[in-house]
């Protein structure tokens, strides 16, 4: 039983990854997706043949890439279903073990890891602080955590933040609709929204002009497979939260975290910090 989880989200996501195992994900995708967030993270701070842990794997699609970095990687979701899909991705590595748990109750020993990482799913639990904070308890000192939260548009002009609102009109009803249909919805979505702004975004960066500011740009070089994962990660689940990158980081230092480097690229907001 997990007390810091929404059991309608954790089935959510056992559904988005069974129907998305990542399997058809490029290997460009993969990387370069992941550099977008691991860029900031200090590897070379790391010792030798680390052991640390991927709070909510999912599909364990970053894990797989993280354990040929490391020593030991602990793979840890609340759906069994993620985690069988995170099985098949990263389980040809020896050095992944994979654990049934959520953030509240993470199978490790306090101050026993060497990092930790947590992307894109802290804002999916009822308590975003207390998941953090649990996060770190299980780190050594001076070990390094990264944490990729949504972000409050805090950075966007006014008319991109009054868009996003009309969006979430759209996605509060959405992610309320049975697992079948909230899929169907989101696929459409992708369809008609995502895939034909990111294209736009894509000609116009070819003719030179800046796309940084332009919907849904960040998909611009990403495949059609991409954009629907995330479309029904975006629209199909109901517990999400925003932050604004000052929160953030008032929330990793209250959690123990010191030294804390955010990245200024997309996604926003990323950030690295070590505990103190």
């Amino acid at each position: 039983m997990h007390t810091n989880a929404d059991a309608e989200v954790v089935a959510g996501f056992g559904d988005e990854w069974t129907r998305f195992d990542q399997s058809a994900l490029t290997e460009r995708d993969l990387m370069e997706m992941f550099d977008s967030y691991f860029h900031i993270f200090p590897w070379q701070d790391l010792p030798a043949d680390p052991v640390g842990f991927d709070a909510g794997c999912g599909s364990g699609r970053w894990a797989k890439v993280v354990a040929g970095k490391v020593g030991t990687l602990h793979c840890i979701d609340p759906s069994e279903a993620a985690l069988e899909v995170a099985r098949r991705n990263a389980g040809a590595h020896p050095n992944c073990h994979f654990h049934v748990a959520g953030v509240d109750s993470l199978p490790l020993e306090d101050g026993s890891m060497d990092f930790g990482y947590s992307l894109g799913v802290l804002h999916h639990i009822p308590d975003t602080q207390a998941g953090l904070n649990a996060c770190v308890h299980k780190l050594k000192p001076g070990a390094p955590f990264l944490v990729y939260l949504y972000y409050a548009f805090d950075n966007r002009a006014f008319w991109f933040r009054a868009l996003w609102r009309t969006s979430e009109l759209g996605r509060r009803t959405l992610s309320r609709m049975p697992y079948a249909l909230r899929y169907f919805c989101s696929q459409l979505i992708a369809l008609t929204v995502y895939w034909p702004l990111a294209r736009f975004a894509r000609l116009a960066e070819k003719l030179g002009r800046p796309v940084g500011s332009y919907p849904l740009s960040y998909y611009r070089a990403r495949s059609f497979y991409v954009m629907r994962t995330d479309a029904l990660d975006r629209f199909g689940t109901r517990l999400e939260k925003r932050f604004s990158r000052k929160q953030i980081e008032q929330m990793m230092r209250e959690a123990g975290l010191t030294n804390i480097e955010f990245s200024d690229t997309q996604p926003h907001w990323c950030a690295v910090g070590v505990k103190v």
